[in-house]
């Protein structure tokens, strides 16, 4: 669990201190604060399993085991990426780890998902489908009417709703109105339903396993959990300067980081020192980094290119 998030982090970290040299070209929407959910579900997936993601798709993809070398050269436009760079950010694909999609349409990514898992319990595959959204998803119409599919035709989907509490710079204050009960709401469709903090990937990891036997028996489920987003909506900075979220809670994000959680656990329980665990973080970090020279190099014609026809 410590390794996926780190890993997801550094990704990402490093996307957005190489963003303004434009090697990275495409609209990104960086996880920083919501690994804990990735990581947490997709421990309990197999590869067979189907994920459908949101713009926000770096830590789902990796998460889901896909390949890192082949999502930063999807990042750049190249042929070898992952979408042979057809796709960047939020259209990522891999068949291969059972990653179907990325859908930047808020709401989309549900029919899609929908579709899978119908296809699925035809098969009596006995293969689940997680569906990944935000909480925006809530005010599309493709929600409600994926929702009501899934509990007519009993279909093995796991709907996990992240909820960062923002639609790019709203809060569900001015965009849900005060009686709103999400609860009541899903549970009124004939979908279970589960709440829960996304910010400890333990917690997560333990509370979901009876879920995913539950789906697996075609038994449609929602799980919402409250997380945060770090960073700004699009683009690879923090936008704090903004002002659309208050400076208290902004502070509370630090105390709620998925990462400083499991930390404190595991050092504070004596499972790992400090030492092996800065060890184990230069590790990744070093992996992430000779990844990223190994996808420059690779590419270092196709850039060559491109910047000369730009």
């Amino acid at each position: 669990m410590l390794a996926s998030l780190h890993l997801i982090r550094s990704v990402e970290l490093l996307i957005s201190e190489y963003y303004e040299e434009q090697i990275f070209r495409c609209p990104v929407h960086l996880s920083i604060g919501q690994e804990a959910i990735a990581v947490g579900v997709s421990l309990h997936l197999t590869v067979e399993d189907k994920v459908v993601s949101t713009h926000r798709s770096h830590a789902h993809y990796i998460a889901k085991g896909g390949d890192i070398f082949r999502m930063l050269s999807e990042l750049i436009g190249s042929p070898r990426g992952c979408c042979k760079g057809r796709g960047g950010s939020m259209h990522i694909f891999d068949n291969s780890v059972g990653f179907m999609a990325s859908i930047p349409i808020v709401g989309s990514s549900l029919p899609i998902a929908i579709g899978l898992a119908l296809a699925e319990k035809n098969l009596n595959s006995k293969n689940l489908v997680v569906a990944f959204i935000g909480d925006a998803a809530l005010e599309t119409g493709a929600f409600y009417e994926s929702l009501n599919l899934a509990a007519l035709k009993e279909l093995p989907i796991l709907v996990v709703l992240e909820d960062n509490g923002y639609s790019t710079f709203s809060n569900k204050s001015v965009r849900w109105p005060a009686s709103k009960n999400v609860k009541e709401t899903i549970q009124g469709m004939g979908v279970t339903y589960f709440h829960g903090n996304g910010d400890d990937v333990e917690d997560i990891y333990k509370n979901i396993s009876d879920i995913i036997k539950r789906v697996r028996s075609y038994e449609p489920i929602l799980l919402h959990l409250e997380t945060f987003r770090r960073y700004e909506h699009c683009g690879p900075n923090l936008d704090d300067k903004l002002g659309y979220r208050s400076k208290t809670e902004i502070e509370s994000y630090l105390d709620r980081d998925p990462i400083k959680i499991l930390e404190l656990k595991l050092v504070d329980s004596g499972v790992i020192s400090k030492k092996n665990l800065k060890d184990l973080v230069d590790q990744i970090n070093d992996y992430v980094q000779d990844l990223f020279t190994s996808m420059k190099d690779q590419n270092r014609d196709y850039l060559t290119k491109f910047r000369m026809s730009n």
